[in-house]
């Protein structure tokens, strides 16, 4: 983790786990080109890692994410269609490499996830937010839509309650998210962080290789009929993993009633 950013601070944040906090408190750790970047480039890093189990995003401050910096919308709105698409491509790049991640990801919200801050929360595996946590998928209040955005939201909490939440631009609470499927935990800011430890602790107890396993695989399905592709699918899958080192370590581990060797010490 030596690399320097200039929005970003990763850090440690316990055995086999890193976290990228979102460093712009002053403007609510609002994203513009340089964090985009760097934030491309920080889960590039830590995908990279074999040391990085988990990894957690979070932001400085009361606030976890306003979105998009309005100053970079605006210069945006004065620039030209091909600026425009490059610009988008690279903030669609930077959510698709959070989504893709061969680690699992956990957001860790507090106070307002905005526009694209709801595209961050929703492009990381799960969520775990503090009680006073507010959402809104604000951007046709500017006369714009969420498009990158929005293939995370509607995988995230489902396409009529996606096209609600843009068409409305409503401000939802963390207890309306946990319901809509945005978020998965929701507990008092002053235990935020003891609860994104017990998920984390969670996830480190899971193997590695399954986990990526699991990741591809979900991508993979969606809420639909069964059909013998998909059952050919899974069934390969499970035939192809059983037998893998790490499948005869995590049997051995529970019938030796040790911890397996994945777990960071």
């Amino acid at each position: 983790m030596s690399q320097v950013f200039q929005t970003l601070v990763l850090s440690q944040r316990a055995a086999g786990v890193a976290q990228i906090t979102m460093s712009r408190p002053q403007v609510f750790n609002a994203f513009d080109e340089v964090m985009i970047g760097e934030l491309d480039a920080a889960f590039t890093q830590l995908s990279q890692d074999d040391s990085v189990r988990v990894i957690v995003l979070a932001g400085e401050g009361k606030h976890f994410s306003a979105g998009a910096d309005l100053q970079w919308m605006q210069r945006a709105s004065e620039a030209s269609v091909e600026w425009n698409t490059a610009d988008a491509r690279r903030f669609a790049g930077m959510l698709h490499r959070i989504a893709t991640c061969s680690k699992p990801t956990v957001a860790r919200v507090q106070g307002a996830a905005l526009g694209g801050g709801v595209g961050l929360t929703c492009a990381c595996d799960m969520a775990v937010v503090a009680d006073n946590a507010g959402f809104a998928v604000s951007e046709a209040k500017f006369g714009i839509l969420p498009a990158v955005i929005g293939p995370y939201v509607v995988n995230a909490v489902g396409k009529r309650n996606a096209r609600y939440l843009a068409l409305t631009t409503t401000r939802i609470d963390a207890a309306t998210a946990l319901s809509m499927g945005m978020v998965q935990r929701v507990t008092t800011l002053d235990t935020l962080d003891a609860e994104v430890d017990r998920v984390v602790a969670e996830l480190v107890a899971g193997g590695p290789q399954a986990q990526i396993e699991i990741k591809q695989l979900m991508d993979q399905l969606s809420v639909a009929p069964v059909t013998e592709q998909v059952r050919e699918l899974t069934a390969s899958t499970i035939a192809r993993v059983r037998g893998t080192d790490e499948a005869r370590e995590g049997f051995a581990a529970f019938l030796g009633k040790r911890p397996a060797r994945w777990i960071p010490q």
